[in-house]
């Protein structure tokens, strides 16, 4: 492997090792409110909008899809050798 090819993939993975990082943070305080809003809506006995489903599905897909892509990462990191 040239020496550039081993640089941008050091650094690709460098950027998607912090990406991780901050999406595992940003995660964590959407699961917090998502959490309370649950709580809210069942304790006032209340309907959310078709929007708000619609935007929930799309999310769970695209975080489906990225795990997937995440997988096939660590996947191709381990046949490396």
């Amino acid at each position: 492997m040239a020496e550039n090819d081993t640089t941008t993939v050091e650094t690709s993975l460098e950027m998607l090792s912090e990406a991780v990082g901050k999406a595992s943070d940003d995660l964590r305080a959407v699961r917090v409110s998502l959490d309370q809003a649950r709580l809210d809506l069942a304790s006032r006995n209340s309907s959310i909008s078709r929007e708000v489903l619609k935007d929930a599905e799309r999310a769970i897909s695209h975080m489906r899809q990225t795990d997937e892509c995440l997988r096939n990462v660590l996947k191709d990191l381990a046949d490396r050798d």
